[in-house]
């Protein structure tokens, strides 16, 4: 049997259309997500430079002394002004009684001058009435002096007569000035009687402040929560020796949770206060979170850190810098007992034109 023979027109593959397609659903595929895309960023900024903030509050030791008791386990909820720590409070006990017996003695001062100064003010009214009938004697001596030398003159008198009432006007004005000198003396003893006092009750008062003082001290060594929330970093154990100033735990305040986004400083023009923000937690990718932008930081992140950088050193690389955005979390109590300081999350913010 002869072979059959095709011709040239059989040997013409027909074209293959799949490919166009595909490469038209690509095209379409990628014009739609960049429409959306184009949509989506300009109502949105977006970062990923986030994470979850909280106020945390060091409790710090006041007083230097030995740990008597711990009230509280490690990352327990406590409440504000919850005892929490017990100080060995022996010696601050022993100093306030010292400060107690310093007040009685200055105290007992107080009664000791103003008996000093009525005794004083006693010996004032007689120096007085001394000098007072000094000035008497005085003025009755000098009486009859003056009448003694009239008379001794035409002889009425005797020279013997003269010469003694010349001698009693002598002495009582030498009697006279020592009441008077007496006198003085006893009115500057009541100044300096009441200057004494002045000085007693300045003993006083600063022998008051001791006292307080010693209470103050005494009552930093039982250490309260400052603030509701949950206790951690617990750096001290039973008959540890602590120090003044030495942070024996730390308090995550409750209700103090935010967000802490470092936004481009490119990205800054469109922010506003109240602006609405989605939140996409990284250990919950579940979870939906909303919140609002509260505030921004006075300068760039760079600025706060140790070793902010100085473009006048001639070495300047232009860098975008970023700005903490504070974000306030709108959440259930549910919800927001999940989150935790330090954990990632992306934002992004809705605004407005």
């Amino acid at each position: 049997m002869a072979k059959e023979q095709t011709t040239p027109q059989e040997t013409t593959k027909k074209p293959n259309k799949v490919i166009p397609i595909i490469l038209g659903i690509v095209l379409l595929g990628g014009i739609i997500f960049g429409i959306k895309e184009y949509i989506y960023y300009s109502k949105h900024e977006d970062t990923d430079d986030a994470q979850i903030d909280a106020d945390i509050s060091p409790v710090v030791s006041r007083v230097g002394g030995y740990v008597d008791s711990i009230f509280f386990e490690e990352n327990q909820h406590v409440t504000k002004d919850q005892v929490l720590v017990k100080i060995d409070d022996r010696d601050y006990k022993v100093k306030l009684e010292q400060a107690y017996a310093a007040q009685k003695g200055a105290s007992a001062g107080i009664g000791v001058n103003e008996s000093q100064i009525f005794a004083v003010t006693a010996n004032s009214s007689s120096a007085k009435a001394q000098a007072e009938s000094a000035k008497a004697r005085l003025e009755k001596a000098q009486k009859d002096y003056d009448r003694y030398a009239n008379l001794v003159k035409d002889g009425s008198v005797t020279q013997q007569q003269f010469d003694q009432a010349k001698a009693d006007r002598d002495v009582a004005q030498a009697t006279y000035k020592a009441a008077i000198d007496q006198y003085k003396a006893a009115q500057q003893q009541i100044g300096t009687t009441q200057q004494q006092l002045k000085v007693t009750n300045t003993s006083v008062s600063q022998r008051q402040v001791d006292v307080d003082y010693a209470k103050l001290q005494l009552s930093y060594t039982t250490i309260k929560a400052p603030a509701s929330g949950t206790a951690s970093k617990k750096n001290i154990q039973v008959g540890q020796l602590v120090q003044a100033g030495q942070t024996l735990f730390s308090i995550v305040n409750d209700n103090s949770i935010y967000i802490t986004a470092n936004f481009k400083e490119t990205q800054l023009e469109n922010l506003r206060d109240g602006e609405k923000v989605n939140i996409d937690v990284d250990a919950y990718p579940d979870l939906e979170v909303e919140g609002t932008v509260y505030n921004f930081a006075p300068a760039t992140g760079a600025k706060f850190s140790l070793l902010p950088p100085d473009n006048a050193t001639g070495n300047f690389v232009k860098v975008v810098q970023r700005v903490p955005v504070k974000i306030k979390i709108n959440a259930s109590k549910e919800v927001m007992a999940k989150l935790r300081p330090g954990m990632s999350v992306n934002v992004s913010v809705i605004y407005k034109d």
